[in-house]
């Protein structure tokens, strides 16, 4: 069933399937032609070359690369609401625009047998982008791709019919969305760790929820809040924090993580769950901008 899938998806990758991605419109680049230059000879991609342009990343994707380019159609620009499509031009925006953009970016080379052998590809962005193989052919998170193995002297372009968008909250702004990290941000407030988990980080953190902190014993969560305190607080959220994005597949049993804190959290499995030294993780892999977070059922407490 699934080579059967596989082969359909190929010879759906390899058709054009929106008028948008006509012969006369999108071509197959000559190898001479870097990706931008590509882009700038197809009327398809003039939003695109637009919006690389006030992202200042023309002069990147003109680099030796090389890179693979999931590029979305002027229809697909189309499909945002006006008003954003202004926004994300406005130089005053240029940080969300860049983020945006390079998340259509993913180093080196991919080719679409390569794509529908992966779930995921790691972008320019920092974030990942889904893949997933369907009847009706190939998305990228929620664009489906149109045209593939599009050469370029520096990557290659795969068509897409919509803009994908990464994660544009972070690891705080998450946590706090999320309504179930109230103890969690209270206690990062109190230990003046807000900001340094607002900047650019990446960071993987393991976060308790509310019911994790409950099971401290009575009194624990006040005490560590009070003033005082604040140096043993700092240490035990550290603990909960590693520098760098660390994927629950890039975690295996046994695998020792160094925390801010500088000692070491080591993961195991048991039952087909998940457990991060004594705390179980019940959600893995929320992507965040300057991160992701793991969900965990208890507070990990230095040695």
């Amino acid at each position: 069933m699934f080579l059967s899938t596989t082969l359909l998806s190929v010879a759906m990758l390899t058709a054009t399937t929106d008028e948008t991605c006509s012969s006369s419109q999108v071509r197959t680049a000559q190898d001479s032609k870097s990706i931008v230059e590509t882009a700038l000879a197809n009327d398809a991609f003039s939003t695109l070359t637009t919006a690389l342009t006030a992202a200042d990343l023309v002069g990147a994707l003109q680099g030796d690369g090389p890179f693979t380019v999931f590029a979305p159609t002027n229809e697909a620009f189309a499909k945002l609401p006006a008003d954003q499509l202004a926004n994300l031009l406005d130089p005053k925006n240029k940080p969300l625009l860049r983020a945006i953009l390079t998340y259509h970016v993913v180093p080196g080379q991919v080719m679409a047998e390569d794509v529908l052998g992966a779930k995921f590809a790691t972008t320019l962005n920092g974030q990942r982008i889904d893949i997933d193989v369907t009847d009706d052919g190939v998305m990228i998170d929620n664009a489906k791709v149109l045209k593939t193995d599009i050469a370029c002297s520096n990557g290659v372009i795969h068509v897409i019919d919509s803009v994908i968008l990464p994660s544009t909250m972070n690891l705080i702004d998450t946590a706090v969305a999320a309504g179930s990290f109230e103890t969690l941000a209270t206690a990062l407030g109190a230990a003046n760790l807000v900001e340094a988990l607002q900047g650019e980080g990446p960071f993987t953190v393991f976060a308790p929820t509310d019911e994790a902190f409950a099971k401290l014993p009575e009194g624990t969560v006040a005490s560590l809040l009070e003033a005082k305190n604040r140096d043993k607080l700092a240490a035990i959220l550290k603990l909960h924090v590693v520098p760098g994005r660390v994927y629950a597949d890039a975690v295996g049993a046994g695998t020792e993580l160094v925390t801010l804190q500088g000692q070491s959290i080591k993961t195991r499995t048991h039952e087909a769950h998940v457990f991060v030294n004594g705390a179980r993780v019940v959600k893995a892999d929320i992507e965040t901008s300057n991160g992701v977070i793991h969900v965990i059922d208890s507070v990990l407490l230095p040695k």
